[in-house]
């Protein structure tokens, strides 16, 4: 035990608590390798036991750059560029609306608005009442812009590109690909915009970011392989399922803000 004492002292947290911590961070991840989105609904819980709130969300920033970026890199070709033309720009200027809103206030209304429509389209979707019809291009237009605009207001706004790339693309793989990309582009915004504020300056924020690579890489591999062998119909439902979650987790925030 003598031995381990030198070891346990360089880590950034306790070993008991790192190790719950990577634990939620391997399962936030393997919804993150399954669906693109949604690491901050199962890690935040979590995380929060162990960091600061404000540590959490510079933390996931990073690792889900780092996680986009390996999906990317390994899957590249199977992200549809025609929708990312589309995305990107609107994401972007949604992006700067939202930065916009955020220094004028704490725009709670838009927070119920968002959870509302989320729930409401996910068990709308989950019921099998009627299936979800396919999104023309057009639709691009208001997704991008308002995921933007959600993305740069509570970090939130990935189901929204979810819901669009359901409604347009027939391949899991490439939606689960251009989901990734899309999340990635949105949180590199968050990281840049982090560093400039002297956020990554803490050397703690970092060295945990470091510690949680191995989960964050393992999550995302085995969710990868878990979206491989599934049918679209059965992709769908677990996406429609963490926008549910989404939803849920955003009515709540607003109850209890």
């Amino acid at each position: 035990m003598e031995l381990l004492a030198p070891l346990a002292g360089s880590l950034p947290l306790p070993p008991l608590q790192l190790l719950a911590a990577g634990l939620g961070v391997a399962l936030a991840y393997v919804v993150f390798g399954l669906a693109g989105f949604g690491t901050a609904l199962v890690a935040g819980p979590v995380l929060a036991h162990v960091v600061p709130l404000a540590t959490i969300v510079p933390l996931l920033a990073l690792l889900d750059c780092a996680a986009a970026g390996v999906n990317v890199a390994r899957d590249r070709r199977a992200a549809d560029l025609a929708e990312l033309r589309r995305l990107v720009p609107l994401m972007a200027i949604g992006s700067l609306v939202g930065a916009a809103i955020l220094l004028r206030g704490q725009p709670r209304a838009l927070l119920l608005a968002l959870g509302l429509f989320a729930t409401a389209y996910a068990l709308y979707a989950l019921s099998g009442f009627k299936p979800v019809g396919r999104l023309g291009p057009r639709a691009a237009l208001p997704f991008g812009l308002v995921g933007g605009v959600f993305s740069a207001l509570f970090g939130s706004g990935g189901f929204l590109y979810a819901i669009y790339l359901n409604g347009r693309l027939d391949s899991a793989e490439r939606m689960r690909v251009t989901q990734s990309t899309l999340i990635g582009l949105s949180t590199l915004t968050r990281v840049v915009l982090f560093a400039l504020a002297g956020v990554y300056a803490q050397r703690e924020t970092l060295a945990l970011a470091l510690a949680l690579v191995p989960a964050m890489l393992l999550g995302t591999a085995i969710g990868r392989r878990i979206t491989l062998s599934l049918p679209r119909a059965q992709f769908l439902r677990i996406v429609n399922g963490v926008v549910l979650s989404s939803g849920v987790a955003l009515l709540w925030r607003y109850a209890t803000g």
